[in-house]
């Protein structure tokens, strides 16, 4: 198992307690001491609801040490841009007439994962810079990530594919070369983000003891392991604990065999459980109370 890294990433499909549970730790990493940042690439980002905190700066602060930011679309394109997004447009323009907005919105439909792309690359230069201590990345939804994993390898597939198909409509405008420039810089890119996912990022995936979310399991780690990216924790939300209704005691019954198929699953690595509560997780006071249960053996 890797060492202890700056970056942690929670992943999950919606509606598990993903944006909590990266919320809640990174309550943690700010109460230890450690300047903190947490990011939401959510397309419907909650990270201002469950801290209570509102405000256009970005970063916004929550408390010392603690800021969060919720980066969208226009955020990510000034990625694009920064990178190579208008080197790229240029081989895709020579032989489609397309502005570059209409050209940036046929990309991410293409390639669903190049918005997480640029954020890795994001992520992996704010580590570099030491600016913060902890970074806390809450993904999209499942599928959304899975894709970033896959985007490298169709990005470069289709750019190979431009010199042969822009060879015979307009030779003179750009030189072969260029163009092979550019797929270098985008395989140079990709192959330092992918080690920057394998070496030195924490995998966080959270769940629920629910038959859709468990049946999950299996097919995404085996997803993640096809790309040498190892899960290093799991949590478990809304599991119900024992109590004097009939309903809950129905609804922790059935949850039983769910939460035996986890723990059996993933014997080896450290896995939480969150218990369903009766107060809204909203706010530092109770952020502070659901990191607690997070990290109480870790201690």
């Amino acid at each position: 198992m890797k060492t202890e890294s700056k970056v942690t990433i929670f992943a999950g499909k919606g509606g598990v307690g993903k944006t909590t549970s990266a919320a809640a730790t990174s309550m943690h990493y700010a109460d230890s001491g450690k300047r903190t940042l947490c990011i939401s690439t959510d397309p419907t980002p909650s990270l201002s609801h469950i801290f209570d905190v509102k405000g256009d700066i970005k970063p916004l602060q929550v408390k010392p040490r603690l800021y969060f930011s919720e980066l969208g679309t226009d955020e990510v394109t000034e990625m694009w841009d920064r990178k190579f997004g208008q080197e790229v447009y240029r081989v895709f323009s020579a032989f489609v007439d397309i502005g570059y907005a209409e050209f940036t919105e046929f990309m991410v439909s293409i390639l669903p994962g190049l918005k997480d792309e640029f954020v890795v690359d994001y992520i992996r230069d704010l580590r570099l810079k030491n600016e913060y201590d902890a970074i806390v990345w809450d993904t999209a939804p499942l599928g959304q990530t899975l894709a970033l994993l896959k985007t490298p390898a169709m990005l470069t597939k289709h750019l190979r594919m431009a010199p042969r198909i822009y060879s015979r409509l307009k030779p003179a405008a750009h030189s072969r070369e260029s163009i092979m420039d550019i797929i270098k810089s985008w395989d140079c890119l990709s192959a330092a983000n992918m080690d920057f996912l394998q070496n030195e990022v924490d995998f966080t995936l959270v769940t629920i003891p629910e038959a859709l979310a468990v049946e999950q399991l299996e097919p995404v780690s085996l997803e993640l392991d096809k790309y040498g990216i190892k899960i290093q924790r799991l949590i478990i939300n809304n599991v119900i604990e024992p109590s004097g209704s009939h309903f809950l005691s129905v609804r922790a019954e059935r949850q039983k065999k769910y939460l035996e198929t986890i723990h059996r699953r993933f014997a080896s690595i450290p896995v939480v459980e969150l218990p369903l509560v009766s107060y809204e997780i909203r706010g530092v006071e109770n952020l502070a109370r659901i990191s607690r249960i997070i990290f109480r053996h870790s201690h």
